[in-house]
């Protein structure tokens, strides 16, 4: 098989997996650097072992090339969709299926590992009829946050990944995380958000201000027309390299009713380190008459698969796929945004 597909298959299994991050950054990494290379030289050097003194190129990735260019599928690529068999989740399966689509992902223009173009191919790969690119906004300095230029050079890549589809049925959605700001207001002007497919807007900043302000803060928020989507709504972490950060306090009942009222999806966070909202909140949403969202907020491709999580504790609450926009068709999706194009 061709060396520089299995190379990033590899990583993409091993994101699914959650394997640390240095590992899956040698592979990506082998993968570009003979990604540049003639098929015809990676294989003379690989056969005779020259490819080992790349720097870049380790003694895992060099066997992984030399039995990709000998014609085998390689060892260790084997084991990995072995074990990819299994399903992250226990549950939700059916739910599962009847997703669509995602509509919270980043790339490397933010805080994600990958460019564009590989989140776009792992999408289609998984079966997405549509993926949402939703990199930070400005004030998010620590994550790159994108300023307007900035995503108006990434609202022209998003337009040719569409345009070199060919009509196929997948299409790439321009979006953004936006932050919530501190008044309440997205942050990006309101020409800017007017030209995307998706706004999911969340809080990044102060997540242990008091429950009246971290309130009137969120429903600032909602009231904006342009917003979509609730993201993270409680900002907890309950495991993972970051450690853990309790859930911001606020008026779920009030959120969750202005979120009913404004047609504002409440996401379901499908990222293991995160399984936010909790479960009450969930229910609580959904008997607010809330819409849901379930989400990857994937940072790298082999994450876009994070779904199953998300699947299995919507299924486990009781929520029904039609009030779940991910389960909707393109065409219902943008209509609901207000993006009907």
């Amino acid at each position: 098989m061709d060396a520089v597909d299995a190379l990033n298959e590899i990583a993409f299994w091993l994101e699914r997996e959650l394997a640390p991050t240095f590992k899956v950054q040698a592979f990506r990494k082998a993968a570009g650097i003979i990604g540049g290379l003639d098929p015809a030289e990676v294989a003379a050097r690989a056969r005779t072992g020259r490819l080992k003194s790349m720097k870049g190129i380790g003694d895992r990735t060099f066997e992984v090339i030399r039995q990709a260019v000998d014609g085998g599928v390689p060892d260790y690529l084997e084991g990995l969709r072995e074990r990819g068999q299994q399903p992250l989740a226990a549950g939700g399966t059916e739910l599962h299926s009847a997703l669509r689509g995602d509509l919270h992902s980043h790339s490397d223009w933010s805080d994600g590992g990958s460019p564009i173009e590989l989140m776009a191919d792992a999408a289609r790969t998984l079966g997405r009829e549509y993926l949402a690119l939703t990199d930070h906004s400005p004030s998010l300095k620590i994550a790159n946050g994108l300023s307007a230029e900035r995503l108006t050079e990434q609202l022209d890549i998003v337009a040719d990944i569409n345009n070199d589809d060919g009509g196929g049925n997948f299409r790439l959605l321009a979006g953004i995380e936006v932050d919530i700001l501190e008044d309440g207001t997205l942050d990006q002007s309101p020409d800017m958000l007017d030209r995307l497919d998706v706004v999911v807007a969340s809080v990044h900043s102060k997540l242990r201000s008091d429950r009246r302000t971290m309130t009137a803060r969120m429903l600032g928020a909602i009231s904006d027309p342009q917003m979509n989507v609730l993201g993270h709504c409680t900002g907890r972490l309950v495991q993972g390299s970051r450690g853990t950060r309790p859930q911001s306090e606020f008026d779920a009942e009030r959120v969750f009713a202005a979120c009913a009222e404004r047609g504002v999806a409440v996401e379901i966070n499908s990222r293991p380190e995160r399984q936010d909202p909790p479960d009450e909140l969930i229910r609580l949403a959904l008997d607010a008459g809330c819409l849901f969202s379930i989400d990857s907020d994937a940072h790298a491709p082999g994450q876009l698969d994070f779904l199953q999580y998300g699947a299995e504790r919507a299924a486990s609450n009781g929520v029904p796929a039609e009030r779940i926009v991910t389960t909707w068709p393109l065409d219902r999706l943008l209509e609901w945004t207000g993006r009907g194009k």
